[in-house]
């Protein structure tokens, strides 16, 4: 079973216990963005950090790489062999996805299926065969797209697909580093496999999608009771929470959920 495991706008990742650690976007620096997120992938080791946040890792650190890019998602399949976008940092992503995954047609389908790039500089000029996709994205005030294949073992796996507001974000250098980060992605998931092994990889994913259901409702019962407080408003209080008390984000969110108490100092 794979899961829906978002995130904020700032890069957020865990560490090696589990607690939530903040990396803003500028934490990446422009002009070396591919040997700092090589180098940020090449960090963390599959034995030591969940499938769940080692891709998303993958999807925060690939944004914070590609200066055009303002969020991106995963696709692979779910546990009934469907496509879905399994990981992503911003939820807006799985929702312009479902255009294509409705109609069978769109260009990470298409870089999966053919194991080559698609890039969409202009939204508003694409072939017909894309036409619910690009008003998809279109209604999500985005204008370009990439989309990368996910390979291993020369076999398609998935794509990782960048989402930007501005027409013809993505340039050829952007393809290069974009097509390297998505190697990275393909030997996390080649590499948790041969580790966990099929049935183990599958709990975790399991555990990944009930941890972050946990955390959405904690987020929304925080909103519901300060009505001013936003999505990211209420993620950032869970994590300042992990961090003060040293908790997991989870657990600190199953807290509200249970409606015990969380420390405000």
């Amino acid at each position: 079973m794979l899961f829906h495991f978002g995130c904020t706008p700032e890069t957020t990742l865990l560490d090696d216990t589990g607690h939530a650690v903040q990396l803003p976007r500028e934490g990446l620096p422009v002009s070396q963005p591919r040997s700092q997120a090589l180098h940020a992938l090449s960090q963390f080791l599959v034995a030591d950090v969940p499938m769940g946040d080692a891709l998303r890792q993958v999807a925060d650190i690939s944004v914070a790489a590609l200066p055009g890019a303002d969020f991106a998602g995963i696709t692979m399949l779910d546990d009934e062999e469907r496509p879905t976008t399994a990981v992503f940092t911003d939820e807006q992503s799985p929702e312009i996805d479902q255009a294509q995954y409705e109609t069978g047609r769109g260009p990470c389908l298409d870089a999966w299926r053919t194991k080559r790039v698609v890039r969409l500089d202009d939204l508003e000029r694409v072939d017909a065969d894309y036409d619910e996709y690009a008003q998809a994205c279109l209604d999500h005030g985005i204008r370009s797209t990439l989309s990368m294949p996910l390979v291993a073992a020369d076999r398609g796996v998935g794509a990782i697909n960048f989402y930007s507001a501005t027409t013809a974000a993505f340039s050829t250098e952007d393809e290069e580093l974009a097509a390297d980060l998505a190697g990275a992605a393909s030997a996390v998931l080649a590499n948790a496999v041969s580790y966990w092994g099929a049935y183990d990889l599958s709990q975790q994913l399991t555990e990944a999608m009930q941890s972050r259901a946990v955390i959405e409702q904690a987020k929304g019962m925080l909103m519901a009771k300060s009505p001013e407080l936003s999505p990211d408003d209420a993620f950032d209080l869970l994590r300042r929470a992990s961090q003060r008390e040293n908790v997991k984000l989870r657990d600190i969110a199953q807290r509200i959920v249970d409606r015990r108490p969380v420390s405000n100092q």
